[in-house]
Order: C-alpha cells, then sequence, then structure tokens
C-alpha cells in the first residue's frame, strides 16, 4: 500500500503510480507545463473543477458539486482507471485543469481516449488548444498510439474546435447517447490517426 501523506493522500497520485510520476516529464506550452498531479494539488483543483460549466461536458465521474472527498478520490487513483496517462494543466505555479488518455487493450490497445478540462478562469485564451497541441503528439508517440480520439457533447463547440484545429477528424455523431442534467444528447467523435509508428 502506498505510503500517505498527512492530508490523507498516497504517493501515487491521480492515476500515475509514484514510480510512472518519476519517469513522466514535465512538459512546457507556451503559458502553461504538464505534469503528474502532486498531493498539494487539492486546493488548487477544488477551486478550479467545482463549478458547473465546468462539468457539464464532462462524464458523471466529474461531478458537481465537486467536494473536497471528490478531490481525495481524484488523487488517490480511484477515479481513473489505473492505465490513464493523466497530467495536471498548471498554469501561474497552479493545477486549473487536466488533460489525459486512456489506453484500449487488446485488438485495441493500439489507440487511446483522450479528455481534458480546464477552469473556467482560463477560458477563451486559446490555453486548451495548445496543451492538445503539445500533448497530443507527445502522448501518441509515448505509448505508440495509431489512434488517439475522442468524443464531444453536441452542446461543446469549444471543445470541438480545440480538436479540429490539432489535426483530429470529425467520424461522426452517435444520436441520442447521451441523457445528461435531464437532457439527451447527441455525441460527436473526432480522431487523429497515423499508419505508421516513428
Amino acid at each position: 500500500m502506498p505510503d500517505r501523506h498527512a492530508d490523507g493522500v498516497p504517493d501515487g497520485v491521480g492515476s500515475l503510480s509514484q514510480r510512472e510520476r518519476a519517469l513522466t516529464p514535465h512538459l512546457e506550452g507556451p503559458g502553461f507545463r504538464l505534469r503528474p498531479w502532486h498531493h498539494n494539488d487539492l486546493d488548487s483543483l477544488l477551486q478550479h473543477a467545482n463549478d458547473p460549466e465546468v462539468s457539464r461536458g464532462l462524464r458523471d465521474r466529474f461531478p458537481y458539486p465537486y467536494t473536497r472527498d471528490d478531490g481525495l478520490a481524484f488523487l488517490a487513483g480511484r477515479v481513473l482507471a489505473a492505465s490513464t496517462l493523466n497530467l495536471a494543466i498548471e498554469i501561474d505555479g497552479q493545477a486549473c485543469g487536466s488533460v489525459g488518455a486512456q489506453p484500449g487493450s487488446a485488438e485495441r490497445g493500439h489507440s487511446a481516449e483522450l479528455g481534458y478540462w480546464l477552469g473556467r478562469a482560463h477560458w477563451g485564451q486559446g490555453v486548451m488548444t495548445r496543451v492538445v497541441a503539445l500533448f497530443a503528439p507527445w502522448v501518441m508517440d509515448e505509448l505508440r498510439l495509431f489512434r488517439l480520439q475522442a468524443e464531444v457533447l453536441d452542446f461543446n463547440e469549444g471543445s470541438a474546435r480545440v480538436l479540429l484545429a490539432n489535426g483530429f477528424s470529425e467520424e461522426g455523431t452517435a444520436r441520442c447517447a447521451v441523457y445528461k442534467r435531464g437532457q439527451l444528447h447527441d455525441l460527436r467523435r473526432f480522431a487523429r490517426v497515423r499508419s505508421q509508428l516513428p
């Protein structure tokens, strides 16, 4: 069992084990960096995640209200699948969002699903477009992926623009695929692919 800090968060923070965290480089981008989550990110996580507009376009495993217990569960690695490579988006020294890829398994092990969110204070500044521009090619090389895909709820035009700006193609729409907050939504699918590994 991992060692625990005084705040109750184990050393294996987020979806990465302690060993994986040590091997994951910090990726520097214009105005941000991507790095593993740390146990002392709890306060900034709560500040940016506890927002109904942030959770609106995400899976229900990202709740609203986003409580301290939710933050502790995430940082303890109890929310995302163990294989997910998930990094904090740090701006001005504060973790204010997340980007990650969850690899498939067996015959789909060459692909992964991309997911991300960002605190509302940083919306409309092109941050997520730059984050995905840095993360997508890196994670495809790191995990040796032929395919990186993402799903976007029908109302989330901002997220669709991020993907299209980064070489993702829209492949189609699953109609009435998601029931969230009392409404049915279509789900748009995007993917970035390659036929050979470098």
